[in-house]
């Protein structure tokens, strides 16, 4: 009855953010498990929320494919960006299934089931809903939360709702956690000891295509933009932008043909953060539009999918967004990965452990404001040894903590075998 008491809340969520984002009208008969897609069932269902829970995914996914080559896999989400991600990553992959997840309702998670019929679940990080774990065991499907991490404040969350939390957890069939604090907050909360292990972050374990350099470098070079001071900020949430702007036009005062790429967190903040940075007098251009990026462009708004880790390919220095504001960062890896010196701000509270780990190699160096971050970045660009240094660093740490990927999925082949 609680569940329901909520719908007309979730109607108007739902009607908020179809106002901000038109793509939230669509397929809403999904939301609520009805006019599912047509699917095969009886094989391994992956809930991934968004595109950065997708993205993270998708080693995994790829792998699954390989070593279940009869089975079906669904992939679903929350979000028409996450949706959009899905389908660019596995578009040649026929064994691929997708649709929305329902919200968590009884009947609508049941309905969901019933339509799948998995024999595993897999829930990325943290995406707990009590309904469709409950309809799960219900049904013997085991339930994973694959590399599962659960903040302190998340945690602190929880544990106000303990009786509806606990059994929940203790309904769970393993939890493949990144570390061990997060794995004895699980256990707190009432999961089941025997079934929590730390397996570590599945991403330090990122592919990054082996031409993926090489095509920036090209690129650059196309721009004219070889020996031009380039840095990003990505990811970046409202109230950021502001700062990374400021920080930008002090840098163009010491260094007047820098450029920034700037890109949003959301698709649908793409056209006022472009119009912010035409108003403080920027020359900007948008990725989208394939136009040259030219030596008077001072700009360039990264506004396309799935092109984040190209568009940190271009740049020499990378600040991560959602840490300026008290979102709690961005995946802090993925410009480590590629050799790139890593800056963001204080409010790394989504990820504390590998921010941790690059702090204390030297990897990742954290500014208050903007005037901090635009001292890094003079500090950086007039010392190449020290970038180099920290982004050796940064490659080294993700290197040392690989193997998260196939710890996952030896649990996973466990226990599948009981199946």
């Amino acid at each position: 009855m609680l569940f329901h008491l909520g719908l007309p809340l979730v109607a108007l969520r739902l009607w908020l953010r179809a106002r901000k984002a038109p793509a939230y009208r669509q397929r809403i008969g999904e939301r609520f498990a009805s006019g599912l897609p047509v699917m095969q069932r009886g094989g391994i269902w992956v809930h991934a929320v968004s595109v950065g829970e997708s993205i993270a995914a998708a080693p995994m996914i790829r792998a699954l494919l390989a070593q279940y080559p009869q089975l079906p896999i669904t992939v679903t989400c929350m979000t028409p960006t996450g949706s959009e991600r899905i389908k660019a990553l596995f578009a040649n992959e026929p064994r691929i299934q997708h649709c929305y997840l329902p919200y968590d309702l009884p009947w609508a998670a049941g309905r969901f089931l019933d339509h799948v019929h998995p024999q595993l679940g897999i829930i990325m990080e943290t995406e707990l809903w009590p309904n469709h774990i409950h309809q799960c065991a219900k049904r013997a499907i085991p339930v994973v939360l694959a590399n599962a991490r659960l903040s302190e404040r998340s945690a602190r969350g929880y544990a106000r709702f303990a009786r509806l939390t606990q059994p929940m957890l203790a309904e769970m069939a393993w939890f493949a956690v990144q570390t061990e604090v997060e794995a004895q907050r699980f256990r707190d909360l009432g999961a089941r000891p025997e079934c929590v292990a730390v397996t570590g972050s599945i991403k330090f374990d990122l592919s990054i295509d082996p031409h993926l350099l090489e095509r920036a470098a090209q690129l650059r070079e196309q721009w004219q933009a070889t020996r031009r001071p380039v840095w990003i900020a990505a990811s970046t949430h409202a109230g950021e932008d502001e700062s990374v702007l400021s920080a930008h036009r002090t840098l163009l005062a010491s260094h007047p043909d820098a450029l920034l790429i700037l890109v949003p967190r959301h698709p649908e903040r793409f056209d006022s953060v472009h119009a912010l940075c035409q108003q403080q007098g920027f020359t900007t251009v948008r990725r989208s539009s394939a136009r040259a990026v030219t030596p008077d462009v001072a700009v360039l708004m990264g506004d396309t999918m799935g092109e984040l880790l190209f568009l940190y390919a271009l740049a020499d220095i990378a600040f991560v967004g959602g840490s300026l504001v008290p979102n709690g960062g961005h995946n802090l890896l993925e410009p480590a990965a590629l050799a790139k010196p890593v800056l963001s701000g204080p409010h790394l509270f989504n990820f504390l452990e590998i921010a941790a780990m690059l702090r204390t190699a030297g990897a990742l160096q954290e500014v208050g404001d903007a005037t901090a971050l635009a001292a890094a970045l003079q500090h950086l660009i007039a010392h190449p040894q020290e970038a180099r240094s920290m982004a050796d660093a940064g490659l080294a740490v993700m290197k040392a903590n690989q193997g998260a990927l196939r710890r996952l999925l030896d649990g996973i082949e466990r226990l599948m075998a009981k199946r």
